[in-house]
C-alpha cells in the first residue's frame, strides 16, 4: 500500500511542511510509504469524465490542502481521501461550519453577512442596526475564509462596525457575539477518529485572538468530559477524520469557536506530549483495513517536496 500526502502547491515554509513530514514518518514507521507532494502536478482533470493518475497511483490520499476542486476531483476519481472533500469544505468556510453545526453543540450567537455584488453600494443601515441589536458591542467580525487568526477584528461601537463593514462589504464575513471570559484564551482540542485525544490552552496576554502566530502561546490542558463531547459531535457532525475543535470558555460552559480541518499540530505535540501524528497515522491504516480497496497497477510516481 501507498499514499500521497498532498500539500497547497505555493506551500513553502518548514513551518507548513512540519505537519506533512511528521505524517509521512509516522505512516514509514508502520510500513506504509507515502509521496509528499505540492498540488501543483494535475492529480486530476476532466476529459469526457474524471481522469487522475493520481488515483491509479496511490491507495489513499492525506489531504492538507483546501483547494476544494482537486479534492472533489480526485474523490471522483475513486481515492479515499483524509479528510474528505466535503468535510474540508465546510470547515474552510465559516459561516458553513457554524451552519452544519447549529443546533448541534453550543456556539457564540451569529449573524451571517449580506453578500454584496453591487460595487459602490450603500451599507444597509437596517442589517448594522440589527446586527448590533442581536451581538451588542464589542462585535467579533470574521472573514469567512482565513485561517491562523487572520481576518478576524473587533468592532468596538458603531462607527468601527461601520468602516468594518465597508472593508468588507464584497468579501464572505460573519458577526458574532464577543465572549467577554475567553478574551484572549481559549482550548484547542484535537479530534481523531471521533475521538478527542487531548486538549492545550492557547493564551495571549496582548491579543483577543490566541492564535500562536499573532503572539499566543500554547500549554497543555485538562480536556475533561464536556469539552471532549462538543469537540467529538462536532467532529462527527461534519465528518472530519481529523481536526482541531476551537473552543471558546463561556461562564455557561465550552463554545465551538472555530473547526480546522488541518490543523497544525507541531505546538500541541510539544507541549501534551501526544504523538498527534502517530494517532492519525493509526486512524488511517485501521480505516483502510476496513474498508480495502482493489489494488491498481501502473503507479506512477512524482517528484517530492
Amino acid at each position: 500500500m501507498k499514499g500521497l500526502i498532498l500539500v497547497n502547491a505555493y506551500t513553502q515554509s518548514e513551518h507548513e511542511l512540519n505537519q506533512p513530514r511528521r505524517i509521512q514518518a509516522e505512516l514509514a514507521a508502520r510500513g506504509t510509504q507515502c509521496d509528499l507532494v505540492r498540488n501543483d502536478f494535475v492529480p486530476a482533470y476532466l476529459s469526457g469524465g474524471v481522469r487522475s493518475d493520481a488515483a491509479s497511483a496511490y491507495d489513499f490520499c492525506v489531504y492538507l490542502d483546501k483547494d476544494s476542486y482537486a479534492s472533489h476531483l480526485l474523490e471522483r476519481a475513486g481515492m479515499r481521501l483524509f479528510n474528505r472533500a466535503d468535510a474540508v469544505e465546510d470547515c474552510d468556510d465559516k459561516m458553513r461550519t457554524h451552519i452544519a453545526l447549529a443546533g448541534i453543540v453550543p456556539m457564540p450567537t451569529t449573524v451571517a453577512a449580506p453578500l454584496c455584488y453591487t460595487p459602490g453600494a450603500p451599507l444597509s443601515a437596517q442589517f448594522l442596526a440589527r446586527t448590533e441589536a442581536i451581538l451588542g458591542y464589542p462585535v467579533v467580525i470574521k472573514e469567512c475564509y482565513g485561517s491562523l487568526g487572520k481576518g478576524v477584528c473587533l468592532a468596538h461601537d458603531r462607527r468601527e462596525l461601520e468602516a468594518i463593514a465597508e472593508k468588507l462589504q464584497r468579501v464572505p464575513h460573519l458577526y458574532q457575539r464577543f465572549i467577554a471570559e475567553s478574551a484572549g484564551q481559549d482550548l484547542r482540542v484535537i479530534v481523531i477518529g471521533g475521538k478527542a485525544i487531548a486538549a492545550m490552552r492557547r493564551v495571549s496576554q496582548n491579543d483577543f485572538r490566541s492564535n500562536a502566530e499573532l503572539g499566543g502561546r500554547g500549554e497543555k490542558a485538562v480536556l475533561d468530559r464536556a469539552a471532549a463531547d462538543i469537540a467529538e459531535r462536532a467532529a462527527q457532525t461534519l465528518g472530519l477524520d481529523y481536526c482541531g475543535v476551537d473552543l471558546l470558555l463561556s461562564g455557561d460552559g465550552p463554545l465551538v469557536c472555530e473547526v480546522n480541518s488541518n490543523a497544525f499540530f507541531g505546538t500541541f505535540e510539544r507541549v501534551t506530549g501526544v504523538n498527534v501524528a502517530g494517532l492519525y497515522a493509526d486512524h488511517i491504516l485501521r480505516t483502510l483495513e476496513q474498508t480495502p480497496r482493489t489494488e491498481k497497477n501502473g503507479k506512477a510516481r512524482f517528484s517530492e517536496t
